[in-house]
C-alpha cells in the first residue's frame, strides 16, 4: 500500500514539474504582455505586472496589420485542413478496403515518404510554385500541403477498426464503394477526422519557413512572419513583442482547449483492443 502511494506521489511530482516547465514560458509571455517597457526590462525578471496595461496590444495593432496576418493564417490553415481531410479519407479508404495489385507495396512506399525531412522538398516545391506563378498567393501557401502521408495513415487505422460485418452487409444490400465511403466509413470515423483536423490546423498555423520563402508583401504574410516585424535592429520592446505573441496564440489556444479531449482520444484510439 505504501509503495503504491509512494509511486503515485512520485508520478504526480514529476507531472507537476513537467507542467510547470511547460507553462512557464506561456506565463512569462502573458505577464510581459501587460507590463510597461521598464518593467519588462528589469533584472531579475518580474513574474507579475504591476497592473493590467492594454497599451501594448493597442501598439501592436497600430504598428502592424496583425488582424490581416491572423486572417491569412486562418484562411491558409483552414484550406490545408479541409484538403487534408478530403485527400486523407479518400486515400485511406482505398488502402483499407480496395483490393488491387501492389497495394501493400504502394502503401509502404507511401508511408516511407514520412521519413523524408520536409526541408529536402523545400527547393523543389519552391521552384514548382514559382514556375506556376503562385508566389505571394494562397495557392502557393496551401497546395503543397493538401495531402499528407500521416493523415492517410491515421484515417486508414480508423477505417480498419470499422466492423467488417457492417461493410459486408452494405455490399450485400447493393452499396458501391462511393456510397459505403460517404454513408458509413466517413460518418463512423468522425473522431479520426476531428483529430486529423485539429492536428493539421494547429500544425500549419505555426508554419514559418514556407510562408517566409514565398510571401513578399504584407498583405499575404502569416502571423508567424508578421510578428517578427515587431523586432527592430536598434531596440526591441519585449512587452510589445509579447503582446503580439499572445494575440497570435489566442486562436490556436481556443481550438486546442475545445478539441484537446478529441485530439488525445483520437490519437490513442486503437491502442487497446477489446
Amino acid at each position: 500500500m505504501r509503495q503504491g502511494l509512494m509511486r503515485t506521489g512520485i508520478a504526480y511530482f514529476f507531472m507537476i514539474v513537467a507542467a510547470v516547465l511547460i507553462l512557464l514560458p506561456f506565463w512569462i509571455a502573458v505577464s510581459n504582455s501587460f507590463m510597461t517597457e521598464s518593467e519588462s526590462a528589469t533584472y531579475p525578471p518580474r513574474f507579475l505586472p504591476s497592473g493590467i496595461n492594454i497599451d501594448n496590444f493597442i501598439t501592436v495593432m497600430n504598428n502592424i496589420p496583425i488582424i490581416r496576418f491572423i486572417v491569412n493564417s486562418f484562411v491558409t490553415s483552414s484550406i490545408i485542413t479541409v484538403g487534408n481531410l478530403i485527400t486523407s479519407c479518400m486515400a485511406a479508404y482505398a488502402f483499407a478496403f480496395l483490393r488491387f495489385p501492389g497495394r501493400k507495396i504502394l502503401f509502404g512506399i507511401f508511408m516511407a515518404t514520412m521519413m523524408i525531412p520536409w526541408e529536402v522538398t523545400v527547393i523543389p516545391n519552391y521552384l514548382t510554385v514559382r514556375s506556376w506563378g503562385w508566389l505571394d498567393s494562397y495557392q502557393g501557401l496551401t497546395v503543397p500541403f493538401l495531402a499528407t502521408a500521416f493523415g492517410t495513415f491515421l484515417m486508414r487505422q480508423f477505417f480498419l477498426q470499422l466492423p467488417k460485418e457492417l461493410m459486408e452487409a452494405a455490399r450485400i444490400d447493393g452499396c458501391g464503394h462511393i456510397r459505403i465511403f460517404a454513408s458509413l466509413a466517413v460518418p463512423l470515423s468522425m473522431p479520426g477526422l476531428a483529430t486529423l483536423g485539429i492536428y493539421s490546423f494547429l500544425n500549419h498555423w505555426n508554419m514559418y519557413l514556407w510562408p517566409l520563402l514565398i510571401t513578399n508583401s504584407e498583405s499575404m504574410r502569416t502571423v508567424q512572419i508578421g510578428i517578427s516585424m515587431l523586432q527592430f535592429a536598434d531596440v526591441t520592446a519585449w512587452n510589445v513583442v509579447m503582446a503580439g505573441i499572445v494575440l497570435v496564440m489566442l486562436p490556436s489556444l481556443v481550438l486546442l482547449a475545445v478539441g484537446l479531449g478529441r485530439l488525445v482520444g483520437g490519437l490513442t484510439a486503437g491502442a487497446l483492443k477489446g
